[in-house]
């Protein structure tokens, strides 16, 4: 069944212009334009389901937001600012706000744990975002914000370590909704990833072009 997709003004309203803004502070990777292609996928997924657009879209503006407090615990930290902001009440009830909160903690690739419902499956898999161009030059500006002393051949390494790590063939990362178009995009990126010389390239381009921008 597919759910309607008016989301509440003022609750589009508020999130605009209270939640998205914190977006800014945070490392390049992760700024407004990030939330916002999450929101956008979130609400393309949302369609496929009955579920309640509005709780979709309020999940995936905060799920970044424990950024803040910094990046280890940070799909923990936006359970916490979601259950406590003081607005959310006005358009949901405690039950619905706690469900919202789950979804944001549940989003990490990393966790290791399914999420617990419909709305962190959607949330989790909006923030793949599995383009192989755009995922190497966020694992870049990651490493260029978070290790500044690093020169270009560090930074280069990191990168693949970590495209390895999560996107690789025995990668962590899990994609959960079948309507998604990240599979195909997911073999491109490990096919680019198997190809060590072309993802050494690649890396090394997206570095200097970083570097020099700065």
């Amino acid at each position: 069944m597919r759910s309607s997709l008016n989301i509440n003004p003022q609750l589009k309203l508020y999130v605009e212009g209270k939640i998205i803004p914190i977006y800014d502070g945070f490392d390049a990777g992760h700024r407004r334009d990030h939330a916002q292609s999450v929101i956008a996928q979130a609400l393309d997924f949302c369609r496929y389901y009955d579920v309640n657009p509005n709780m979709v879209y309020a999940a995936a503006a905060f799920h970044d937001t424990g950024l803040r407090d910094g990046r280890e615990r940070h799909h923990l930290v936006s359970g916490e600012i979601i259950r406590t902001d003081a607005e959310l009440p006005r358009w949901f009830s405690p039950e619905q706000i706690e469900i919202i909160a789950q979804a944001a903690e549940d989003h990490r690739a990393s966790s290791g744990s399914e999420p617990r419902s419909i709305y962190g499956r959607i949330v989790a898999e909006a923030d793949r975002l599995i383009d192989p161009g755009t995922v190497i030059r966020r694992t870049v500006q990651y490493s260029l914000s978070h290790y500044p002393d690093y020169d270009i051949e560090a930074h280069k390494q990191r990168c693949i370590a970590h495209l390895r790590e999560k996107y690789g063939d025995d990668g962590y990362l899990r994609l959960w909704i079948p309507e998604s178009p990240n599979a195909a995009r997911l073999e491109a990126l490990r096919a680019l990833i198997r190809d060590g010389s072309a993802l050494k390239k690649i890396s090394e381009e997206i570095v200097l072009q970083l570097r020099s921008s700065r």
